[in-house]
């Protein structure tokens, strides 16, 4: 008897420190500020300038949670371009590193949320570790919507790991070089 007591005393403490130990990042897009802001529960918090989807492609909105994570994986639908620190949403739109920053802070994507590299590594790095909910909101680019319809048959919609995927560090120092 005293040992079920102290197996069911201890699962009870166990569901009521969960969610203790379940640190989140809190990741928010404003579309019309073209910004990111991160708060982790532990304590980091950034702002940085991101590129959404441009007018045609527009980037959607709403609440979303971290679905697929990847290190580095390339575009099959767009010139194979390479995406390192790819946190995907919501079907084929992710959050990801982009070589082009000077595009930073206006709407030139086609959806995806694009950071400069070295932000991308920080976010993805405090997402695999702690988790994240993520939300966009705010004033879309004015032009004709073609936002991608997910299809299970589909996922993740044009998105494939490269075969000879290279380290950020070679990919920073010369990121034309496929």
């Amino acid at each position: 008897m005293k040992r079920i007591a102290t197996v069911l005393c201890t699962a009870i403490a166990l569901v009521m420190i969960e969610p203790l130990a379940q640190a989140r990042v809190n990741i928010d897009i404003d579309l019309s500020t073209q910004t990111m802001r991160v708060a982790a529960d532990r304590g980091e918090a950034y702002v940085w300038p991101i590129s959404s989807g441009k007018a045609g492609h527009l980037t959607p909105t709403g609440r979303y949670r971290p679905q697929r994570l990847y290190a580095m994986i390339h575009s099959l639908k767009y010139d194979n371009a390479p995406m390192p620190h790819s946190i995907f949403f919501t079907g084929g739109y992710a959050i990801h590193g982009s070589n082009s920053v000077r595009m930073l802070g206006r709407a030139a994507s086609h959806g995806c949320v694009r950071l400069a590299p070295g932000n991308a590594g920080v976010l993805f790095d405090l997402v695999k570790k702690q988790g994240a909910s993520i939300s966009i909101s705010g004033a879309a680019p004015v032009g004709p919507v073609q936002i991608a319809q997910s299809r299970r048959a589909q996922a993740p919609m044009g998105y494939a790991p490269h075969r000879r995927a290279r380290p950020l560090k070679a990919w920073i120092a010369d990121p034309l070089d496929l």
